[in-house]
């Protein structure tokens, strides 16, 4: 009961995204044309780091790390089992956390897009900005909300009546729909991490020369075969967001220590 309206809430927050990052992108063209490379550098740095962030804790096998697991369980479990509960309340974190990745990507999408169009008359890049940012967002979460949907429709389908061949159908379906969606959800987190990582170390090495020399140079290397130059410049895009991620999650997390050390 309460998917759809997280996925709504998420999504809600998104066009306020949309509201306030279109008319910026524009004024930034127009009054601070340098800016945007130094924003999409930020924004590609904030994706590796969130990316990163995911990893580690992914990776943490600390007792501290289990028990916060543990913990963050047995409050979910508490609060779906308490109806007085206010469940977008309770993900309200969830919540802010996806309104903030959805900013920064975009940000950098309507920043390409706007890229695209600098010969474009200002009342054309408006309307493109508008319809880009429009149709992006219900596109992007109304397939959310058929993708969390799944095991509902699933679950529909397998308990209709077996009394004719086209419910019988539903019935095999709905039960394959079951056995695939939390499949499919457990992939989507491990393809959203790679995305991170390669969108995030794209915008580097697009936009910072020193990384774009190296790419290039390493390519020049390999025979010129285009699917092979293709997959390494994914990889190396991949391994830029990697390498970048951990340097900025491993500064921020060095910093508090730093200061807490020189307070003492």
């Amino acid at each position: 009961d309460r998917e759809l309206p997280v996925v709504w809430a998420v999504a809600k927050g998104s066009f306020l995204n949309k509201f306030i990052l279109v008319p910026a992108a524009l004024l930034i063209s127009f009054f601070l044309p340098w800016l945007i490379v130094p924003l999409l550098v930020l924004g590609g740095l904030f994706l590796c780091f969130e990316g990163a962030e995911k990893l580690l804790e992914s990776n943490d096998k600390s007792e501290q790390a289990k028990t916060e697991k543990e913990q963050h369980h047995k409050e979910l479990v508490n609060a779906v089992n308490h109806q007085q509960v206010d469940m977008l309340e309770f993900e309200k974190q969830k919540i802010k956390g996806a309104i903030r990745t959805d900013f920064v990507l975009s940000a950098e999408i309507i920043i390409i897009a706007l890229g695209t169009m600098v010969t474009a008359t200002l009342q054309q890049q408006i309307a493109a900005l508008s319809v880009i940012a429009i149709a992006m967002t219900i596109g992007v979460y109304g397939l959310v909300a058929v993708i969390v949907k799944l095991d509902d429709v699933g679950l529909y389908w397998q308990n209709l009546p077996a009394d004719s061949f086209s419910n019988r159908v539903l019935n095999v379906l709905g039960a394959g729909l079951l056995s695939f969606a939390p499949r499919l959800m457990q992939s989507l987190s491990v393809i959203g991490l790679i995305a991170m990582f390669l969108v995030g170390g794209g915008m580097l090495s697009h936009n910072i020369p020193v990384i774009h020399h190296i790419s290039e140079w390493l390519l020049h290397l390999l025979p010129d075969i285009s699917l092979l130059t293709t997959i390494t410049t994914i990889l190396l895009d991949g391994l830029y967001g990697v390498v970048a991620g951990l340097m900025v999650a491993a500064a921020l997390h060095l910093l508090p220590q730093k200061s807490q050390t020189s307070t003492t």
